[in-house]
């Protein structure tokens, strides 16, 4: 199933070459269907679905917590094999909420140095994003704003350390949270082997500065028959690709890659 969550902005159904869905997520957040399977719509594609984003509506755009919080229940608990979550660029809460209620959040992006900038501040947006949410559920909301106070901290490591050190099951807890919090990175249209090792550079340097991890699942080489089919809204992967073009290989590569992370991280959780 794929879940348009770019509230507003939905386009899934374009890169899917078929006409705007008759029913949208503006329909299950308006309360108009009252389960979320009423607004699949068929893709064309054998045994994929899509739930077509909000385009209608700036309060469907713009979901209060509670009707946040039905949305994220159902796409949790929709009966499928697979459910892949597009969300919107920036860092708006709604955007951190979807990115981090999901098993494997990955990033995209291109080899700019603007890119990488919205990329760091995506990912630290979202990591104190799920550090307040825990806080808050567990009742660290005074210790963590004592630590923060004394504005002396360097990274989120030394913070976790800082608030071990006034309470011990707050600390473990908290790096427990560090340790989960492991996005993935994908550099999209890499015209160079320089463009590639962008994604090397970036992963080494949120470890360094920040301690914490994050996995380079690599880059998809650019390609002119992805924009063509694009602008043709036709899903290039679909279109039965040569095996050795370039994008059809990256996006090979990346697939085994996130199965051989996901296998090692098992093995490792495994007692």
């Amino acid at each position: 199933m794929l879940v348009d969550a770019d509230l507003g902005s939905a386009n899934l159904h374009t890169c899917l070459g078929i006409d705007p869905p008759r029913r949208s997520l503006s329909d299950f957040i308006e309360r108009r269907v009252h389960r979320i399977e009423d607004i699949v719509t068929p893709t064309g594609v054998p045994n994929l679905g899509l739930v077509s984003g909000a385009m209608d509506g700036l309060d469907a755009a713009n979901p209060n917590h509670s009707q946040k919080m039905r949305l994220l229940h159902h796409i949790e608990a929709m009966d499928v094999d697979h459910v892949i979550v597009d969300v919107g660029a920036g860092t708006h809460l709604n955007v951190l909420d979807f990115f981090l209620v999901c098993d494997h959040g990955i990033l995209v992006l291109v080899p700019e140095p603007t890119a990488v900038e919205n990329v760091y501040r995506f990912v630290k947006a979202a990591f104190w994003r799920r550090v307040r949410n825990v806080v808050s559920v567990c009742g660290f909301e005074d210790l963590l704003r004592e630590v923060m106070a004394e504005d002396r901290f360097k990274s989120p490591v030394e913070i976790v350390g800082a608030l071990a050190a006034l309470d011990p099951e707050a600390g473990q807890v908290l790096a427990r949270q560090l340790g989960l919090f492991r996005p993935r990175l994908v550099v999209n249209q890499a015209r160079t082997p320089q463009d590639a090792e962008i994604g090397v550079s970036v992963v080494a340097a949120w470890r360094k500065f920040f301690g914490l991890e994050m996995d380079y699942l690599g880059h998809i080489q650019h390609d002119e028959e992805m924009w063509r089919k694009a602008r043709a809204r036709r899903p290039s992967l679909l279109q039965g690709p040569d095996p050795g073009t370039p994008a059809a290989r990256s996006f090979a590569r990346i697939a085994d890659r996130l199965a051989e992370l996901d296998a090692a991280h098992a093995s490792e959780e495994a007692p």
